[in-house]
């Protein structure tokens, strides 16, 4: 053997060596719970029970009957719907404004930070903070309405299902509103400035170019947002679980799907077969609904951007 086929199956073991620990560190805490995760949903686990029997799709065929799992699934839906709709749409808006060069806002640096800020608060410390600020009845937010706003008496946000979904659906859209600014920035700053400037020659204004070029040359990022939102958006849990009591109140209108699973598995039944069902059966209404998305989203030809650019 030559000396450089022995220098590269040193460097091959060496190779292998260094991806050891995360090949094994995937094979324990994520490969097998995938696996033991599908095998519990065929199983009949609960309880204090440590072994299972397989009983087929009893447990999928329960769950596609189950008028509370589709109801956290329609909760999800609406919590993330009001969501995303202010979010995609007041991120797009700063990150025109702060990347439009004919503006030339000062501190866009700052702007991006202050932005991005409360992605970087756990979940735990907002939930608890938004807890204090609409508690009931002396709660900042209630003093303040008793004080300066005529109320009569306190108002109770975590009884009313709408006040409720507002303040989760708020918190979650403020949280990662700075992460969809800085990726719908990053979008944009990549697009050619010769699109804008042969627009603009051709007499094209602002708006012109912004509808015109910007927004179909975003698309593909707009798309990627709305599947990565939407895949978030159905673990929803950490700020729901912790805000409404760990079960969704009032009236389970704010239990998600990932909180009702952990409902079956961790609280009362204890029903793990059932809760692996319920994982899957998210798993499944998302992938379907990513394919749904990607059917209907389609790109523009490239080539209209400059017909309708000089329009």
């Amino acid at each position: 053997m030559s000396n450089t086929s022995k220098i590269q199956a040193r460097t091959n073991r060496y190779g292998y060596l260094f991806c050891a620990p995360f090949i094994i560190a995937f094979l324990i805490f994520s490969l097998w719970p995938i696996i033991y995760t599908f095998l519990l949903a065929f199983g009949d686990l609960k309880g204090l029970k440590t072994n299972f029997n397989l009983v087929g799709f009893a447990n999928f065929i329960k769950l596609v009957h189950d008028k509370y799992f589709w109801g956290a699934v329609a909760n999800t839906f609406i919590l993330w719907g009001v969501n995303f709709a202010p979010q995609l749409g007041i991120a797009l808006l700063f990150a025109i404004l702060l990347t439009d060069v004919k503006l030339d806002i000062k501190g866009k640096g700052l702007f991006r930070a202050l932005f991005y800020l409360p992605n970087l608060l756990t979940a735990t410390s907002v939930a608890i903070l938004f807890r204090s600020l609409f508690g009931y009845p002396v709660g900042p937010v209630n003093q303040f309405m008793l004080k300066y706003c005529g109320s009569s008496e306190a108002f109770n946000f975590f009884r009313s299902v709408a006040a409720s979904r507002g303040i989760v659906s708020f918190i979650q859209w403020w949280m990662w509103c700075g992460q969809t600014l800085i990726l719908l920035m990053a979008g944009i700053t990549s697009i050619s400035p010769s699109l804008y400037e042969s627009a603009t020659i051709d007499g094209a204004s602002n708006w012109q170019c912004t509808w015109k070029i910007t927004v179909p040359l975003l698309r593909p990022m707009m798309f990627y947002l709305l599947i990565t939102s939407m895949v978030g958006g159905m673990q929803m849990f950490d700020i729901p679980f912790l805000l409404t009591g760990m079960h969704g109140e009032p009236d389970f209108k704010i239990r998600t799907t990932a909180i009702y699973m952990y409902n079956m598995a961790f609280q009362g039944r204890n029903d793990y077969s059932y809760a692996a069902a319920i994982s899957i059966g998210m798993f499944i209404i998302t992938i379907i609904l990513a394919i749904l998305i990607n059917t209907l989203v389609k790109e523009h030809n490239p080539k209209s951007l400059k017909k309708g650019a000089s329009k």
